[in-house]
């Protein structure tokens, strides 16, 4: 609590050592008594009774030293004391046959006098008293009601708690004597200042006032308040202060300046001085919160101060009902106080200063200046005066209930069983030989409810069960002022704390007259997050966006929260929203192009396979092996259907089978064009001297066979390769942020390239012997056919590899689509096309002369001039060979085309 305390404290153990060595002697017969040697003069007033509890009040303070003022709120406080211990004797059911009374002291609102009445209260007023088992007996009091000042308390509950003597404050709120190891006896009928903190800090989020700056008293109250209230907004979080200024004791001006002008805030707190700086300096349109200390103040409810502070939201210490206590303080008279010795002198002087008259002889002394002499006929009734105002009770009603708190205790210890009791040896406590100790155990374990209906008891710091009403200063129509209770903060056993306002009764001191705003900075919006700016309070920070696939569902957010793996945050970055979907669908256009060309296609090849059947006996369609071409013609239209495996959702099947089956699709259709090929190349070899003997391998079985030979290759690459790694569905998140492009993965690179170079393989080597055979006899020969279908193939697919591999997801798909569509179509038209423009609109030249016109044609002219040629015997035997070789050439045509003859004669 500082040095300056910690020297305080010394100089009041100092002082406590002084005086009981001043002021106690004990008799050397037998040490039974015990005697006072001096005694403080102090003010006060006295009850005889079996047990006394003791007050501490302020009744008088000091405006301007040394004079002093009396105080009738402060009397009246005393007075409330007095009817609680009246009102419980006269209660059966609470400590029947026994007799409370008092001693209460005024403590001038001066620690020293205020410290030297609670030594007397410890101490007693008798010169002399017995001791009875070594100085041990009843105290003169078992328990104090006071003090009302923090400060005050503090002092007095560290020495008089050496005693464990119990003291129930009606008024000290710091937290600091919630401390059990400092102030071990100390008690509070009064929430604490932690309490209050947390309750202003409570109706700061309430309304969202997250910017405030705070002005305290310069003494304890003061210091332990700020100390409290930045730890609990700091641990409370959201709200911060722009400043926390020391409230200077005095008309610093200077002080007072810097305050408001460096941080736009005049301080209101225990001095008139600052409310009025507050008028010179038109401090307006600022929403003030003020604590217990000055909620109720009514010097400053005046309508100067409204247009500064109207609308002032405070905390207020509990409001509440004491029935009977008007009518005790108006039959309050000083004839039923005892006058003697000065025994009740404050009635006398609260008559005295309430009449503006004076008690003879003597002058009590209170009186400022002359006056009349009181006779004692004098009627309250007739006076207006703030004592008998009880319509506003809140320090009274902590009164009432710290007196009713020390009753309960001490009846609950009174009901003890004896050899149950809660001591050593299960004993109980007595009147007899009480000590205070004793009390304070069962004080720490009372619980009650008042006739207003709130609860009391204490918990281990020795705080009752915490309660404020919330109150607002309005500013009525007609320039009256009004300060309304418009809601209450608690904290219950059951329900812990509550706040509960009614906002429609709250009055605003603004054009709008609605709730004000009070921060640093706008709350962050969901879809944003804080970003606290450098060097300055936490409330104080830039709202920056959400990132992509990051989002904040709630204001004020500190950080952003990552989306799932299929999930995108939404345009406004507040919430997650699944991530769009991309493959390539039979819905969209693109697909929809796709699927059509494929179907066109499917639907040619039938219509050519159908032509094909229908003329299937016609010299054009019987060349070159019509069996190959109704399998080529298969083939392709397979070609054309895998191309839909690549449309649509990838699955796991649909995955697998798409390249295999364009894989054999393919590779059947380049196997029967390869073998076509050769076959077109053996025959015209063959048509040379000795070439007929390979001709036996180019048969329609030996065709067959190389086909499937070929075809049987690729099936078992892809068997490997689908067992090995097959390929799988997969969810790409990489091409895009925001989508999710389904696709399926190779599984295994090698066996897609292994496919691919296969068909290659097998596409180059019949490219090659197509072009090799591209001037043998047109008529014969579909060899430039193929050399070009497969120039487009070969052409369609290397343009392939490139823009397969730099094609992003649902496009690498349409890229290979569009690649087997395309060669496909290629093959269809180049190889097909021909041959149907023949059947269909050029009947004529689908016979056998015009197959074979042409070749036949060369050779006989060939012939004639063998035949015209004259010579020798061996020449004529050379020509008749030379006209066999082109008869058996004639045959192999037949063989390898079709049955057709040839007429070989000029």
């Amino acid at each position: 609590m500082g040095p300056f305390f910690d020297t305080l404290k010394f100089l009041y153990f100092y002082v406590i050592m002084i005086y009981f060595s001043s002021h106690f002697f004990i008799s050397e017969s037998l040490f039974s008594t015990c005697k006072l040697r001096r005694q403080f003069y102090l003010n006060g007033m006295h009850k005889p009774g079996d047990v006394i509890l003791g007050g501490l009040f302020e009744v008088h303070y000091t405006s301007v030293f040394p004079e002093l003022t009396f105080d009738p709120p402060g009397f009246r406080h005393a007075m409330t004391m007095a009817f609680a211990i009246d009102e419980i004797n006269k209660n059966a059911n609470l400590l029947p046959n026994v007799t409370l009374g008092y001693s209460l002291y005024d403590n001038c609102a001066t620690l020293v006098i205020g410290f030297s009445a609670a030594l007397s209260l410890v101490s007693g007023r008798e010169e002399k008293f017995l001791l009875h088992e070594n100085c041990l007996g009843t105290p003169p009091v078992v328990g104090i009601v006071g003090d009302s000042f923090s400060t005050f308390s503090i002092a007095t509950s560290d020495v008089i708690g050496l005693f464990k003597m119990p003291i129930v404050s009606y008024f000290a709120t710091c937290s600091c004597l919630s401390d059990r190891h400092k102030f071990p006896s100390f008690f509070r009928t009064i929430p604490s200042d932690a309490f209050q903190v947390h309750a202003m800090i409570r109706i700061l989020k309430h309304f969202g006032w997250t910017w405030a700056g705070l002005l305290v008293s310069d003494d304890d109250y003061g210091v332990h308040v700020a100390r409290s209230f930045r730890q609990a907004l700091a641990q409370s979080g959201g709200s911060c202060l722009a400043y926390s200024e020391i409230l200077p004791w005095g008309e610093n001006s200077a002080e007072l300046r810097r305050i408001q002008v460096n941080q736009h805030f005049l301080p209101l707190l225990r001095s008139q001085f600052p409310s009025l700086y507050v008028i010179k300096q038109n401090v307006t349109g600022l929403q003030w919160m003020a604590s217990e200390a000055w909620t109720t103040a009514a010097v400053l409810q005046t309508t100067r101060h409204m247009p500064y502070l109207s609308g002032t939201l405070g905390i207020a210490i509990r409001r509440g009902e004491i029935p009977g206590l008007r009518d005790f303080l108006m039959k309050m008279h000083p004839d039923i106080y005892d006058r003697n010795n000065n025994g009740n002198s404050m009635v006398r002087q609260f008559w005295e200063y309430t009449f503006q008259c004076r008690f003879a002889p003597p002058p009590s002394g209170w009186l400022q200046g002359g006056g009349a002499l009181c006779t004692g006929q004098e009627e309250l009734a007739n006076m207006e005066t703030e004592f008998l105002d009880v319509s506003n009770l809140r320090p009274e009603y902590n009164i009432y209930k710290a007196v009713y708190a020390l009753a309960y205790a001490l009846d609950d210890m009174l009901r003890c069983a004896p050899g149950r009791g809660p001591f050593s040896g299960n004993s109980c406590a007595t009147l007899q030989k009480l000590e205070p100790w004793q009390l304070m155990h069962y004080l720490e374990k009372v619980h009650f409810t008042t006739p207003f209906g709130d609860e009391v008891s204490f918990d281990e710091n020795g705080d009752a069960l915490p309660i404020y009403d919330i109150m607002n200063w309005q500013w009525l129509p007609d320039g009256s002022t009004k300060v309304q209770n418009v809601g209450v903060v608690k904290k219950t056993a059951l329900k812990g704390e509550e706040l509960r306002l009614d906002e429609d009764k709250i009055f605003w001191n603004s054009d709008s007259k609605q709730v004000t705003s009070s921060v640093c900075s706008v709350s962050c919006p969901p879809g944003t997050r804080m970003a606290r700016k450098n060097g300055q309070p936490a409330c104080c920070f830039d709202c920056v966006r959400c990132s992509e696939r990051k989002f904040s569902n709630e204001t004020d957010s500190l950080e952003c929260t990552s989306c799932p793996e299929d999930f995108w945050s939404s345009p406004q970055r507040d919430r997650c929203v699944p991530k769009k979907t991309e493959f390539l669908s039979y819905h969209e256009p693109l697909g929809i192009c796709l699927t059509t060309a494929s179907l066109l296609g499917t639907f040619i090849c039938a219509v050519v396979l159908g032509i094909f059947t229908h003329y299937r006996s016609t010299p054009i369609v019987r060349a070159n092996n019509s069996e190959l071409s109704f399998l080529l013609l298969v083939s392709l239209k397979l070609c054309f259907l895998c191309s839909l495996l690549f449309i649509g959702r990838p699955r796991l099947w649909t995955c697998q089978l798409r390249h295999a089956a364009f894989g054999i699709s393919f590779v059947l259709c380049v196997s029967c064009i390869l073998v076509k090929t050769m076959v077109v190349v053996a025959v015209f070899k063959a048509s040379k001297p000795g070439g007929g003997t390979n001709l036996k391998w180019f048969g329609s079985v030996q065709q067959r066979g190389t086909v499937l030979v070929l075809t049987s290759i690729q099936a078992a690459i892809c068997t490997a390769w689908l067992i090995s790694s097959s390929p799988v569905p997969h969810k790409n998140t990489q091409y895009y942020n925001d989508k999710i492009v389904f696709e399926c993965v190779v599984g295994s690179t090698i066996g897609f390239a292994v496919l691919l170079g296969y068909i290659g393989v097998l596409a180059i080597l019949s490219f090659l012997l197509a072009f090799l055979a591209r001037n043998l006899p047109d008529n014969f020969n579909e060899a430039k056919l193929i050399t070009f279908s497969m120039l487009i193939f070969c052409a369609v697919w290397v343009a392939f590899v490139p823009a397969y591999v730099n094609s992003p997801g649902k496009y690498a798909d349409a890229v290979e689509v569009f690649a087997i569509l395309a060669s496909s179509f290629g093959l269809l038209v180049a190889l097909f096309g021909p041959k149907c423009y023949i059947i269909l609109l050029k009947p004529e030249r689908n016979t056998k002369k015009e197959i074979i016109g042409r070749g036949t044609a060369k050779m006989g002219r060939k012939k004639k001039c063998i035949y015209q040629s004259p010579g020798s015997p061996a020449e004529k035997e050379k020509r008749k060979q030379a006209e066999e070789n082109k008869s058996n050439r004639i045959n192999n045509i037949t063989m390898i085309y079709g049955n057709m003859t040839v007429n070989t004669k000029c």
